[in-house]
């Protein structure tokens, strides 16, 4: 057999030995801040606040087997985007922090735009969302950071954040038409008012945001942010209660997740969610460096709920260990 038959045999046996440039693949950081993350047969999704192009856009996804490599879909034919702006859906500027659900066999993105909330919908994770009415959820005052959680008795509650003299979370019921609160039912959660709540690095009125609840053993927890997100001391603590309207009261081991433990400034505003193995898990960001806020980079940690004999309440722990760092894969073209 001569030389030539022997490379030419080798070449497609083993074609990638000749053309690494083509199969390898580079990481980049994730830049979405105010992250959420669904998880729907057997894949993970990630939306949020495009923070590291603009938030005149709309909302990007991205998708992942492991939670360490992500993609953007390839059956996602919006260049990665699972929410546009345009005729179809409400809002010109400000797309942030989108919470996904499903209901009733569709798929719902709950959002920020203009400084109010509205509701769109899809029949595929992927998106596009889009609205049949295109408005915004009635309000008499500017609202964000949006957050339906489902009860076991059925009752819906849209936990989110009125702004005015400070940033403040509130709980409503919803609707059952999904087409606003019950405005009767409109209470209060909570207020920045502890010492790692409003440490005022950068001038800001007291902020609480973020809102995340979910139930635990018979206990409603309510994760939340605290300080201005450019603030380094911007940090995750949670609240407790026995009914999904409060009162709550704030954990004594708050923050659970802040610079100290993390190694990084600016760590919050994120989403609670389990993983394939039915553990918690929390996606955050954190600050771009120790100088600049943005673009804000994409984290994931671990948390365990502990036995608390004393208060009868589990707490909640977050292990450093499990800090991943998220990462977006392209291949070389």
């Amino acid at each position: 057999m001569s030389t030539r038959i022997i490379i030419l045999l080798a070449v497609l046996v083993f074609p990638f030995n000749f053309s690494g440039a083509k199969s390898a693949q580079k990481r980049e950081a994730i830049y979405i801040a105010d992250p959420t993350i669904f998880y729907y047969n057997n894949l993970y999704y990630l939306y949020g606040t495009d923070d590291g192009s603009q938030t005149e856009t709309g909302f990007p996804v991205l998708v992942s087997k492991d939670l360490k490599s992500w993609e953007k879909p390839k059956q996602n034919k919006y260049k990665g985007y699972a929410l546009t702006k345009g005729s179809h859906t409400f809002g010109s500027t400000g797309f942030w922090a989108p919470q996904i659900f499903s209901y009733n066999k569709k798929f719902f993105m709950l959002y920020t735009a203009n400084e109010n909330i509205a509701l769109a919908e899809s029949n595929s994770p992927y998106g596009q969302f889009i609205q049949q009415n295109v408005t915004s959820l009635p309000s008499n005052t500017k609202q964000i950071d949006p957050y339906l959680f489902f009860d076991e008795d059925g009752k819906k509650y849209l936990y989110h954040v009125r702004l005015g003299g400070g940033n403040k979370i509130f709980v409503a019921e919803f609707k059952d038409d999904f087409s606003g609160i019950k405005t009767e039912t409109l209470k209060e959660c909570i207020t920045a008012e502890d010492g790692w709540e409003d440490t005022k690095r950068v001038p800001a009125p007291p902020i609480s945001e973020g809102p995340t609840v979910i139930k635990h053993n018979g206990t409603y927890y309510l994760f939340y942010s605290a300080n201005d997100f450019r603030n380094i001391d911007y940090a995750v603590g949670y609240a407790t209660s026995k009914s999904p309207m409060g009162p709550w009261k704030k954990s004594g081991n708050n923050p659970i997740i802040n610079r100290e433990l993390i190694g990084r400034n600016g760590t919050g505003h994120g989403d609670l969610f389990k993983d394939k193995a039915g553990n918690y898990q929390y996606v955050f960001h954190a600050h771009h460096n120790d100088s600049i806020p943005t673009p804000r980079q994409t984290l994931i940690i671990g948390l365990r709920f502990v036995k608390n004999s004393m208060t009868g309440i589990d707490d909640v722990v977050v292990d450093k260990k499990t800090l991943q760092i998220p990462y977006l894969i392209n291949s070389f073209k």
